[in-house]
């Protein structure tokens, strides 16, 4: 299974991401993101951090990820970020720049660091601002724009500098196409909603790729983003309160990807746990300051998870 799915699953060129805040040594480009990565000796996964910077660190130390200098201490440890690193606080810039930058030390050292993208990534790509604080729109107000474009005319001038980053083909978009909506690690799914059966059968590395051409500006939205039922969306594994979770067809997701167990952000819960027999995991914990919550993750290691607190 594993054979035939990395062999199905080749990827398409990206941006590289390059290390922007090492200017002191020449910088070192990542490959371009795979859908499917081999099974690490480690694997942290950490959820939703929107715009505070001080619990995405704190989260990192408890992963053993990083130190008190925000340097690289993890070897070849893996760690997977599921999503939401904006809106909703005033650090996002940093945050952004700190996940970058360890993508590129983490591989240098041997381990890896992915960021995926969560609907909050891809708002703002889209323009939706919805929940961008003031100092969110501040940090991106320098970004060069032409003042006559139509489409940033269009919009308060304390937005317009956020729109240029963001908007596809926009510096901080490109950046963000150099990551993917979905992955494979060892034998554990990531995303951060959820993955439906209809997922798999419209093909998740298209998703990556499509995705991922729409934020260099090659193509339009694409529709599998959109919807309660889309990948960075759904919550049909982790919104307990509305209904129970899928578990029939996460069971159908796991068995076609041969993998253990999804893990997924998005839905705030009160710590990390499973659910449908452990072929789910929920992380989102609420660690950011807007939800008051406290940073935490899971560890897969020989094929065991255990909470990361």
């Amino acid at each position: 299974m594993w054979l035939l799915l990395s062999l199905a699953c080749t990827p398409d060129t990206v941006p590289a991401v390059v290390d922007s805040a090492a200017p002191e040594r020449p910088p070192l480009e990542l490959p371009p993101p795979t859908f499917v990565d081999e099974v690490p000796r480690r694997l942290v996964a950490l959820g939703d951090v929107h715009g505070d910077l001080k619990a995405a660190k704190r989260a990192l130390r408890l992963a053993g990820a990083i130190d008190t200098d925000e340097q690289w201490i993890g070897g070849d440890l893996v760690v997977v970020q599921t999503g939401d690193q904006t809106d909703r606080g005033d650090q996002e810039e940093k945050i952004l720049e700190l996940f970058e930058r360890l993508a590129v030390d983490a591989h240098a050292a041997g381990g890896a660091f992915y960021s995926l993208l969560g609907n909050h990534e891809v708002m703002n790509v889209e323009l939706d601002f919805r929940y961008v604080t003031d100092g969110g729109f501040a940090d991106f107000a320098d970004t060069p724009y032409d003042r006559e474009d139509p489409e940033l005319a269009e919009l308060p001038e304390e937005q317009r500098g956020r729109a240029a980053a963001f908007r596809p083909g926009g510096p901080w978009a490109l950046k963000l196409a150099g990551h993917n909506v979905l992955m494979v690690v060892g034998d554990s799914a990531f995303v951060h909603g959820g993955i439906l059966p209809d997922h798999v059968d419209h093909g998740l590395p298209k998703i990556n790729r499509h995705t991922q051409e729409w934020m260099r500006g090659e193509r339009d939205f694409p529709e599998i983003l959109s919807g309660d039922d889309s990948p960075i969306w759904t919550r049909v594994y982790s919104d307990d309160e509305e209904a129970e979770p899928d578990c029939a067809s996460l069971a159908d997701v796991v068995e076609a990807l041969g993998v253990s167990r999804i893990v997924v952000g998005h839905t705030v819960q009160d710590r990390a746990n499973a659910a449908c027999d452990g072929q789910v995991w929920r992380i989102d914990v609420g660690m950011a300051a807007y939800y008051d919550g406290v940073p935490m993750g899971i560890a897969i290691e020989d094929g065991q998870v255990s909470v990361v607190e």
